[in-house]
């Protein structure tokens, strides 16, 4: 592990912030880090308002994309929405099909079978479309290299009208609309939207039509917040915004659907990090293990009761998948052990029966143990598919477009990609992606990194500053939770290993004469030597606050000490 202490920005700038904010100048630091330089930026970050959210017309497209449903709507069309199986496209497919249907009854749903179908548009759901008279169909957070695809539908007299958020090839799908912030012509402000986001703002725009107000779509987001939380795209801008406002619907009045999921898990207040770790894996598993239909049927059911029953379900799915992936994970690293692999630049792992639904979770799984660019492959039909994770700084997505030549079809972001390829290619693209990888990777991306955001004090750590820190919320990718280090400090005689393996570290921690402050680390019993005998260390930590029988106290969540 690695600790890179981030670069302080100027003493004037930060004496300049801090004085106009009636901050400590490592706060100010902290703010200038995030792109926060004068006092107008930090009211706005500190107070997200959906005034701030952009003019979806700004949009490429949205014009044509508005004036197609109107026209499908006065001519009594039917509409398919059609969105990937993930949480993204399950929540995108939820909220634009729930909108639509308030006003409009002619709109269905369909989520491609993980299995029979992948990723993305497929030709299946097409032919549902025109054996059912459909003759609209709205793709949501998939499309954007779906060129055939839409090609076959136009053959059909179909009409296609594409949101999506993914990088688009060197051509555009010959569609209505595409609306794709990282379109190179289309100059909306903010390009770092989820799939789900892209869906919003195209309510957003068919709501200004209808005289609606934000707060008339202020319901739908508990989902965005839900997309965006778990598609790990930049907490900035207006996903910071959306999901700030997210957090609240789902925290006070949530879609039943939602609100079944948290009741199972019976916490009061939910935080982004729980979106993450308790509502995005259990919506996701509906897809990994049965059907993300069974999601969207959850996410758009009003009647309590029937989204228990749902959320029961797809609790049930959740075990599975977790048995799944401790399965395969275990496997994984035997066939690694087995090859010799350990060394590598790349892991590129491969079994036929594996569940194709985890091999996301498992790709990153491994890169907790061997940190380098990871790909899962199973059988996927006649053709084996695979998932593809990343490390920090390097992008696998740029990975696989120099090794396209032995793939059929690949697409995703620069940390999470998926592909498809032929059996008999299989072998001659490992090489040529480790190859590549190997050329491309600069040494320390192998090596896992703990960004410092400030040097600090426990003298520092007072109420005050964890009120400012709770305004930082909610945290992401570019807003990450703050990291801090402090040295010397030494243990009280309380250090223990903890859990079932003794691979969590309890301390109750001093430095110099400051008030104790009781610090865990998960994952770090092995160091437990370093904080006997009154030692001193220093660590690398968050600040959080621990609730314990109605008592609140400051707690140290440990990264690393050393």
């Amino acid at each position: 592990m690695r600790w890179t202490l981030k670069s302080k920005p100027s003493e004037d700038k930060i004496n300049h912030l801090a004085q106009a904010l009636n901050v400590e100048n490592f706060v100010a630091t902290l703010l200038i880090q995030r792109g926060i330089e004068t006092f107008d930026d930090a009211k706005n970050f500190f107070r997200p308002s959906l005034e701030h959210l952009h003019d979806p017309y700004l949009m490429k497209d949205m014009d044509k994309a508005v004036s197609r449903i109107e026209k499908a709507i006065a001519n009594q069309e039917n509409i398919l929405v059609f969105g990937d199986y993930d949480v993204d496209g399950t929540t995108a497919v939820s909220l634009v099909s729930s909108y639509l249907k308030s006003y409009y009854p002619n709109v269905a749903t369909y989520i491609p079978d993980r299995y029979a179908e992948g990723y993305g548009v497929s030709f299946m759901g097409i032919d549902f479309a025109d054996d059912n008279g459909f003759s609209l169909i709205i793709a949501l957070d998939c499309g954007i290299k779906s060129i055939d695809h839409v090609a076959y539908a136009k053959e059909r007299n179909i009409d296609f009208i594409i949101c999506d958020h993914h990088r688009p090839g060197d051509t555009l799908p010959d569609a209505v609309a595409v609306l794709d912030p990282k379109r190179e012509d289309c100059f909306y402000p903010y390009d770092e939207l989820c799939g789900c986001g892209v869906g919003f703002k195209l309510i957003q725009a068919l709501g200004t039509n209808r005289n609606e107000t934000i707060d008339d779509l202020f319901p739908y987001l508990d989902l965005v917040a839900t997309a965006i939380a778990a598609d790990i795209v930049p907490m900035t801008g207006e996903n910071r915004v959306l999901a700030y406002y997210g957090l609240q619907v789902i925290n006070s009045n949530p879609r039943p659907g939602i609100k079944a999921l948290v009741h199972q898990v019976k916490k009061k207040s939910l935080d982004i990090t729980d979106v993450v770790f308790i509502i995005a894996p259990r919506i996701n598993a509906a897809g990994r293990i049965k059907h993300g239909n069974h999601a969207v049927e959850l996410l758009t059911e009003f009647n309590f009761e029937q989204a228990q029953q749902f959320a029961s379900e797809i609790e049930k799915y959740n075990a599975d998948r977790k048995d799944l992936d401790k399965q395969i994970t275990k496997e994984a690293f035997q066939q690694i052990e087995k090859n010799q692999e350990q060394n590598r630049f790349s892991t590129v792992v491969f079994q036929e029966d594996w569940h194709k639904g985890v091999i996301g979770i498992v790709a990153s799984r491994l890169i907790e143990t061997y940190y380098r660019p990871t790909l899962v492959f199973t059988k996927s039909g006649d053709k084996y598919a695979a998932s593809a994770r990343s490390v920090k700084g390097f992008d696998v997505y740029n990975a696989l477009d120099a090794c396209a030549e032995h793939l059929e079809q690949f697409g995703g972001h620069m940390y999470a990609a998926g592909m498809t390829l032929k059996e008999e290619n299989y072998p001659t693209f490992k090489e040529a992606f480790e190859k590549q990888v190997e050329k491309t990777i600069l040494p320390e991306m192998l090596t896992p990194e703990i960004e410092i955001d400030a040097e600090i004090n426990f003298t520092d750590i007072t109420p005050k500053l964890i009120r400012i820190l709770k305004q930082f919320e909610p945290f992401g990718p570019l807003n990450m939770t703050p990291v801090f280090m402090t040295k010397n400090i030494k243990d009280t005689g309380y250090a223990k290993a903890m859990g079932a393996d003794e691979d969590h570290l309890k301390l109750f921690v001093k430095q110099n004469n400051s008030e104790g402050i009781s610090a865990i680390g998960f994952g770090l019993g092995k160091k437990l030597d370093l904080t006997t005998h009154q030692k001193p260390f220093q660590a690398a930590y968050c600040i959080s606050e621990n609730e314990w029988n109605g008592t609140i106290s400051t707690q140290l969540m440990l990264k690393d000490i050393q």
